[in-house]
């Protein structure tokens, strides 16, 4: 077990229940909630390794937050990955998995994949 934690944020609660199953049976600890605003508050509270963040988001968008979070002194080094329908799996090929300077990953996504995305991030 890693111990290493990850907030997950997105507005689909389905999404976010595979997710915290998917990634609590890899080791990792979850926090998770379903808007931005949230995302930003737990993000300063928890200080999680890293932050799976839905982009298309009816509060605010995954990229309000991600500018948010590196403009705070105490979360701007968390690393962020974007989970996306926004973007296809042809996308990451072109694009080389880069939107807003950050990694992104289509959905429906590989869990593999995502896990091995994670694992780049968090040492």
């Amino acid at each position: 077990m890693t111990g290493k934690k990850i907030l997950v944020v997105d507005d689909e609660r389905d999404t976010l229940e595979v997710l915290e199953k998917r990634l609590s049976h890899a080791g990792y600890s979850v926090i998770k909630t379903d808007n931005g605003k949230d995302a930003i508050k737990m993000a300063k509270k928890e200080h999680p390794d890293l932050i799976l963040l839905d982009i298309a988001m009816p509060d605010m968008g995954g990229g309000e937050v991600a500018d948010r979070l590196e403009e705070d002194i105490d979360t701007k080094n968390i690393p962020i990955i974007f989970l996306t329908c926004l973007f296809t799996k042809e996308d990451e090929a072109v694009q080389g998995h880069e939107i807003y300077g950050k990694v992104f990953i289509a959905k429906p996504y590989n869990s593999e994949d995502l896990l091995k995305e994670i694992k780049k991030r968090i040492l």
